[in-house]
């Protein structure tokens, strides 16, 4: 049912900082920042030949990053992105097997433009996982 591995997401303290380490420290291909309101977020894309970094930084006073800085004050990997060919028939099968699918389990449109849910890290040896539709 999963594709490629779309990104691994990094939460970060100092979403400026990050950038230039990863632009000079390791000459990637670095995005500009990109609000994303819906989920809370401002995201940086980076490059990578077989797949892609994602930044996470918190917007606003609500964001779901800030409560995991809180815990993880130097930052740390957030989530996996896995591609999915049909988000709905992704979740309804997911759900028949037991997994829970947070957000009240209906997609948001993501970062990329795309349809994206989030798995209870619980059910997945303790990572948060991310579908998107591609």
């Amino acid at each position: 049912m999963i594709g490629r591995l779309n990104h691994v997401a990094i939460a970060v303290p100092d979403l400026e900082a990050a950038r230039a380490q990863y632009a000079t420290m390791l000459g990637a291909d670095v995005g500009a920042p990109q609000d994303e309101p819906d989920h809370g977020v401002t995201v940086v894309f980076i490059t990578l030949p077989n797949t892609k970094i994602e930044l996470l930084y918190p917007l606003g006073d609500d964001s779901p990053i800030q409560g995991f800085l809180d815990k993880n004050p130097s930052g740390g990997i957030h989530h996996v992105c896995y591609e999915v060919d049909d988000i709905l028939a992704a979740r309804d099968h997911l759900l028949t097997e037991g997994a829970r699918v947070l957000g009240g389990g209906e997609p948001k449109i993501g970062a990329h433009g795309k349809p994206v849910l989030f798995l209870h890290p619980k059910d997945f040896n303790g990572c948060l996982v991310e579908l998107e539709q591609v």
